[in-house]
Formats: C-alpha cells, structure tokens, sequence
C-alpha cells in the first residue's frame, strides 16, 4: 500500500533565516523575498517570545506584499498568535501526531532527519515534508555528514517502501551541490548560510533557484 503525505503545496527551495551579525531577520526576509522567494522559514533562538513575535509579524507583512509562505522553525506554542502558515520541526524525537492534533490539519508542518528509519517514521506520522541531512558539516548541525550516497540511499529506501514525501536535502549545500542532489531524487532544498553569507545575497538566491529548478 502507498502512503501519500503530501496534502499541500511545498516550494522546492526554501530560504531559512539564521541569527547572523550583519543582516537582520527581517532584511533577510526582505532580502529573499525580492529576490523571488516564495517560501521563507524564519529560524531564530536567540529570542524572547516577544522579541519573536515582533519579527514574524514584521515579516509575515513582507511575505504577504509578496505572496510568500511564512513558516516558524521551532516555537510551536505560538501558533495562533501571529499570521504562521507552517512550523518546521528540529527536534528529532517530536511526535508529529501529537503535533498535528495541537496546530490542527491546516498549519504546513516539516520535520527534520538524520536518519532514514526517523525520515520514514515523520512520513507515517503525517508531516507535510522532511529535512534530510546534513548533507555538510555547517555551524548549525553536529550530526554525521550524508553526502549524496545518503540521500541516495535514503529516496531508495523510500521509493521500495512506496512512501512519498517532500524530501529537502539540507545543511551544507553549495549551489554546486544542488544538480546531483536533484538528481538523486531529492524534492528541494533548504539553504541559509550559502546565500545569506554571499557578497551578492539577491544573485546567490538566484543561482539557486535556476539550479533547483533545472
């Protein structure tokens, strides 16, 4: 029997904003947005619920002057309080069951895994779509590298067990990365780093769009 998971619309290339000295979240998200994002995870843990909910209001007004998905890793306690399509889920033992019943079937929510026994578990726990990775080592991941033969064998895996999901590669990923990784059977990608480190923030968003799109 097939397990269908994917009910709603996932962009292929997902920018996630970080904690960064020279640009804020904001001009981060204003930033992708005008470089054409349609999908923009806001990824901060620097803040108080307050300081957070001031961002994502300003961003999801950004998001919404340019038709841009808004989804909030982590803090799903303030969902309902803000204008949040989705929640991207880090912590690698969350019950997305138990996560579902609490934000209710129209809220996006992605998870994230490192392994393919825990990617094949968020699949059947219903989530919408699943970071693997880290593809590389980044300064946000400690977890074992995949390299393309992990992800590989990971959509392989998947494909014999006839379970369908979004799957984004992430952690690491240089624009060079993204043609073999598309083509390994990987939905998308997910970048922070690659782009928001770029002397030209606007042209790396670009390079990567043309690139996932090929």
């Amino acid at each position: 029997m097939t397990t269908f998971v994917q009910m709603k619309y996932i962009e292929k290339l997902q920018y996630v904003t970080n904690d960064i000295p020279q640009l804020t979240h904001i001009e981060q998200a204003q930033l992708a947005c005008e470089a054409g994002a349609k999908w923009i995870r806001y990824r901060c843990l620097s803040k108080t619920d307050d300081e957070l909910l001031a961002d994502i209001n300003a961003i999801a007004e950004i998001c919404d002057d340019w038709g841009t998905t808004l989804v909030v890793s982590n803090h799903v306690h303030l969902n309902g309080q803000a204008d949040i399509q989705g929640f991207h889920i880090e912590n690698l033992d969350a019950d997305f069951i138990a996560l579902r019943k609490k934000v209710g079937i129209n809220i996006t929510l992605g998870g994230f895994a490192n392994t393919t026994e825990n990617l094949i578990r968020l699949a059947n726990e219903g989530a919408d779509y699943v970071d693997l990775g880290p593809f590389a080592a980044t300064k946000t991941h400690s977890l074992p590298s995949m390299g393309i033969d992990g992800f590989s064998s990971a959509i392989t895996k998947l494909k014999g067990l006839n379970i369908e999901i979004p799957v984004l590669a992430a952690g690491g990923i240089t624009v060079q990365d993204v043609k073999p990784l598309m083509q390994a059977g990987i939905y998308g990608i997910a970048v922070s780093e690659a782009i928001n480190q770029a002397a030209d923030f606007t042209g790396a968003y670009q390079d990567f769009y043309d690139a996932v799109k090929f």
